[in-house]
């Protein structure tokens, strides 16, 4: 446990610090498998203990990468759409996509903000902003809006886990991981309640007339 602690805290020392925690922010916004949410939580949980002066470029650096990597979705979008490569067309893609088409241009700025907490979410709302042809100076801004608070609030994670597990930033760091990854659970499962509850609202105001089945972005089919 020690030796693990230790090397924890060396890698967040290194002079790559920032680099790594820039990169997994950018690319986690087109690839999930990158784990973002734990990486900044647990640097951060180790930075508060062993290099207080990292936590501020901390920050910011996931904000930046968050940002580009979501406006790099964006404009694939733009570009090629949403269905031209096989993962784009998996059932749990295409019901977040089906999803955020059906709402985006009616409340693009809680989509994309809420979408950025969840993995798979994040993904399907930024990819489905560009192809519909939302404008990329309404993108932007709610991009830049969307990377920061969600690199605050990894951070607040951060720092709550590691005031209450003192002097051991590795338990600290388990435990703001453990509370990103329960974040993105809970925003899904409210967002597809909402979403459910919303199609319900509908169906009994249209009568029998039936409805199509909008989940919201990342729920399960």
């Amino acid at each position: 446990m020690e030796f693990v602690t230790d090397l924890l805290v060396g890698a967040v020392s290194s002079p790559f610090a920032l680099l790594v925690v820039f990169a997994v922010c950018m690319l986690d916004a087109f690839f999930p498998p990158v784990p973002s949410d734990i990486v900044l939580v647990a640097a951060v949980a180790v930075a508060v203990g062993s290099s207080p002066a990292l936590l501020v470029p901390l920050i910011v650096v996931a904000a930046l990468g968050a940002m580009i990597g979501d406006n790099i979705v964006f404009t694939l979008g733009r570009r090629i759409g949403t269905t031209r490569y096989r993962w784009m067309r998996s059932r749990p893609m295409r019901a977040a996509i089906a999803s955020a088409e059906h709402q985006l241009l009616a409340r693009p700025a809680s989509l994309i903000i809420t979408g950025r907490y969840i993995p798979v979410g994040r993904i399907a709302v930024n990819l489905t902003a560009g192809s519909v042809g939302l404008p990329r100076r309404t993108f932007v801004p709610l991009s830049i809006v969307a990377g920061a608070s969600w690199s605050l609030y990894m951070f607040a994670v951060a720092l709550i886990a590691s005031a209450w597990i003192q002097d051991n930033p590795l338990l600290s760091a388990l435990i703001a991981a453990a509370s990103a990854v329960l974040l993105g659970l809970l925003v899904d499962r409210v967002m597809s309640r909402a979403a459910r509850a919303k199609r319900d609202a509908s169906g009994e105001a249209a009568g029998p007339v039936a409805t199509p089945d909008i989940v919201a972005v990342g729920a399960p089919l």
